[in-house]
C-alpha cells in the first residue's frame, strides 16, 4: 500500500495535495483496496461549497456505495472528468490520474494528517 509523503490525509481515507490555496483531492490506495473496483463516482458541481468532514459525493464500487467526505472547506473549482468517464482510474492510479476534484480552500484545516500519522491509522485497520 502506497502512502506518498508529499500529501496530507483524512481519517476517512481521502488525500489532499495543497498548492497554494488550491487542494487537489482523491481517495487513498487503502480506500481503493477496501472498496474494490470503483464503478461510479458522484462529485459536487463546480462552484459548490463544501465543508471539511461533510459528505460531498459518493463512490460506488462492486462491493458498496461509500460517501466521499470533503477533506477541506472551500469552493469546488474543478472536477476530473476522466474519472467520471472511467471510474476505474481511481483504482489504477489513485494518487495521479485518479484524482477527483480541486477545491479553493477558504479555512484552515487542522485535522489533516501527515503521512506517518496516516500510516499508523491504516496499520490499526
Amino acid at each position: 500500500m502506497s502512502i506518498p509523503d508529499d500529501l496530507l490525509y483524512t481519517n476517512e481515507h481521502e488525500w489532499v495535495k495543497l498548492s497554494g490555496s488550491t487542494a487537489r483531492v482523491g481517495i487513498t490506495d487503502f480506500a481503493t483496496d477496501s472498496l474494490g473496483e470503483v464503478v461510479f463516482v458522484t462529485l459536487p458541481e463546480v462552484g459548490a461549497d463544501v465543508k471539511a468532514g461533510e459528505s460531498c459525493g459518493e463512490i460506488e464500487s462492486t462491493k458498496s456505495v461509500s460517501d466521499l467526505f470533503a477533506p477541506v472547506t472551500g469552493a469546488v473549482t474543478a472536477l476530473n472528468q476522466a474519472v467520471i468517464d472511467a471510474p476505474e482510474t481511481v483504482n489504477s492510479d489513485p494518487y495521479g490520474d485518479g484524482w477527483l476534484m480541486e477545491i479553493e480552500v477558504s479555512e484552515d484545516n487542522p485535522d489533516l494528517l501527515e503521512s506517518d500519522a496516516y500510516a499508523a491509522l491504516t496499520a490499526e485497520a
